[in-house]
């Protein structure tokens, strides 16, 4: 049967979406959840863009061993030089070069010439092939660009060395007739084509990303590209976990296989829902929270005599199925670490016993402890970063009547190792205590997002805060959770002050 890779772009496309801010502890948690998924390739990101993002691309690719690590890169040496410096640890390096091939883009945006445009992308694909044993070019918003063109372009970088072509629908322009034909046009006109890699790279913006993948898949490409949830650009990117699902539960049709661990698809869309801040509809295609909900009486029926009357997926396919009670007060900390472990997260014994003291804080107030809360204590512990001196929140007290002025106090420890009392009033309880907690740094705070939301269900829910604030001309998200919403939004504005802290760190002292 016919492998299909799949390459993984949530770390680079995905968070190219606006409000979308991980920090490298975010992005490892992400990758070695995508290891675990099966994914074939792993855009971690794009080192010359930032000291940031170089950082992530380089703890990733020190981190991952089961999958290949890539980076972005433009067709220029400088770009290709960063992302050797980068990606070089990794068992087997890989770069992703691209550069645009369309008339519109290639006048405009370029302003170069057909010929020049060759030119570049044959000395670039020539440059890295020096260094990666694996070169992935890309003909940047292919689809709209000339079909005769794409061939003369990719005979010469294929030539040149280029393991990969990547054939991108970068506007979401495509029909799905119009896509696979496009596939199989350039396997059948591109010299050495069989000795390459063609790869399907789908945005949403019509609507068409998961027909227009699955298109390419029928007429020859071996590899697709997505992201998890659909996140990136505009409308996103196409769904990986929608192409995983549909290739298996229609195999008698595709007759592909993609290695992808399915029973592993739930926890990866909710680890990426939750360190992206990106709310997952409730009718999404496979890990929405409806996917498998029935409200019809019709419906219901049938699936109480048979489920597959109306269900053609199983939630325990994707690992759906939550387990209402896994751990109690009186579990101890073996069986902690044993849950932890089972789960996937690799904690080192200071984080391991934090986790577990909130864990058994929370087990003293609230009934049941579910997966999605203790999802939501050892993800928090396991991003943390600790080389950075940070404010930590001690103590906060709010007083609100519905005839008085909301007053919030807070005890708060400085990264200098200093306790600091602040107070300060606002209009309603939150804005009090942001307002409170602004008289901690020098500039002026902007919050630009607000919301929370529960962790499962019933009144004893914890309740996580997210929120996303611009400080000294930089947007930055922070979150955090606990039972009292309150509380949550004081230690989420920390926590985006904090992550703030760290990015002036990294500039600083960049890898």
């Amino acid at each position: 049967m016919r492998k299909i890779d799949i390459f993984d772009t949530t770390l680079r496309d995905g968070e190219q979406s606006a409000g979308i801010n991980l920090n490298t502890a975010e992005k490892i948690e992400i990758a070695k959840q995508l290891e675990r998924l099966g994914v074939t390739i792993i855009e971690a990101g794009f080192p010359a863009s930032s000291p940031g993002d170089f950082d992530a691309v380089h703890r990733i690719a020190e981190t991952v061993k089961n999958s290949v690590v890539t980076g972005l890169a433009r067709c220029i040496q400088k770009d290709i030089d960063t992302t050797w410096e980068a990606i070089k640890v990794a068992q087997q390096p890989h770069i992703h070069i691209f550069l645009a091939t369309s008339p519109i883009h290639m006048e405009y945006k370029l302003k170069k010439s057909p010929e020049q445009v060759i030119e570049q992308a044959v000395e670039a694909v020539k440059y890295a092939k020096k260094y990666f044993p694996l070169v992935q070019w890309s003909a940047e918003d292919a689809f709209r660009s000339d079909r005769e063109f794409l061939v003369r372009i990719m005979n010469e970088v294929v030539a040149a060395g280029a393991t990969t072509i990547n054939v991108p629908d970068t506007v979401g322009y495509a029909s799905p007739y119009e896509y696979g034909a496009l596939f199989k046009y350039l396997l059948e006109n591109v010299k050495g084509a069989d000795k390459v890699k063609f790869s399907a790279h789908c945005h949403d913006d019509l609507g068409m990303a998961t027909a227009n993948t699955l298109a390419a898949i029928e007429n020859g490409a071996a590899q697709v590209e997505g992201t998890i949830n659909g996140i990136g650009e505009r409308a996103g990117n196409v769904a990986l976990e929608e192409i995983a699902v549909a290739l298996h539960i229609r195999k008698d049709f595709y007759q592909v296989e993609t290695g992808i661990q399915l029973q592993e698809i739930k926890r990866t869309s909710q680890l990426v829902s939750k360190l992206t801040n990106v709310v997952i509809q409730p009718n999404k295609a496979i890990v929405g929270k409806n996917a498998f909900a029935h409200e019809s009486g019709i419906h219901q029926d049938g699936v109480l005599k048979n489920p597959e009357t109306y269900e053609i997926i199983s939630p325990a396919l994707i690992g759906e199925g939550e387990i209402p009670l896994v751990l109690g007060k009186h579990s101890g900390r073996a069986a902690f670490r044993d849950r932890a472990e089972t789960m996937g997260f690799d904690l080192s014994d200071e984080k391991l016993n934090k986790a577990f003291l909130k864990f058994k804080k929370l087990a003293d107030r609230k009934k049941e402890i579910t997966e999605e809360d203790l999802l939501t204590l050892l993800t928090e512990q396991q991003i943390q970063l600790e080389d950075v001196p940070l404010f930590e929140l001690k103590m906060v007290q709010v007083q609100y009547g519905t005839e008085n002025i909301p007053t919030a106090t807070a005890i708060v420890l400085t990264p200098e190792g200093l306790e600091k009392t602040v107070v300060a009033t606002g209009s309603g309880s939150v804005e009090a205590i942001f307002n409170t907690l602004e008289q901690l740094v020098p500039s002026a705070v902007h919050v630009i997002d607000y919301r929370v939301t529960s962790v499962g269900k019933g009144r004893d829910a914890l309740g996580e805060a997210v929120i996303n604030i611009r400080y000294d001309h930089v947007s930055t998200t922070g979150r955090n959770s606990s039972q009292d919403v309150l509380e949550a939004s004081a230690k989420a504005y920390l926590n985006a002050i904090n992550r703030h802290l760290i990015k002036e760190s990294l500039r600083a002292h960049p890898v």
